[in-house]
């Protein structure tokens, strides 16, 4: 597996609400209070492949924890620099 980021929590929630909330303005998604977070992070990830913002995952190895790594790298690229998570 990749090697962990330090403040990897911190980012994948900052890269779900920078997805999520550009979803919601583009109309591509409605999400209700029960949906559940993994729910919203495999959307988050599906809907950046579909974008070609990122790679995919080879289908074998779409794992929850990797998908959660992916959308926290990915969020590093967008942060400016010197960001406190990026410490």
């Amino acid at each position: 597996m990749a090697k962990k980021l330090k403040n990897e929590k911190g980012l994948l929630k900052v890269a779900l609400d920078m997805i999520l909330e550009d979803a919601v303005k583009r109309g591509v998604v409605e999400f209700e209070a029960t949906d559940s977070h993994d729910l919203k992070i495999e959307y988050a990830y599906r809907l950046l492949v579909h974008d070609k913002a990122i790679s995919p995952l080879p289908r074998d190895q779409e794992t929850l924890p990797k998908i959660r790594h992916r959308l926290a790298m990915w969020v590093t690229h967008k942060l400016p620099a010197g960001h406190e998570l990026l410490q």
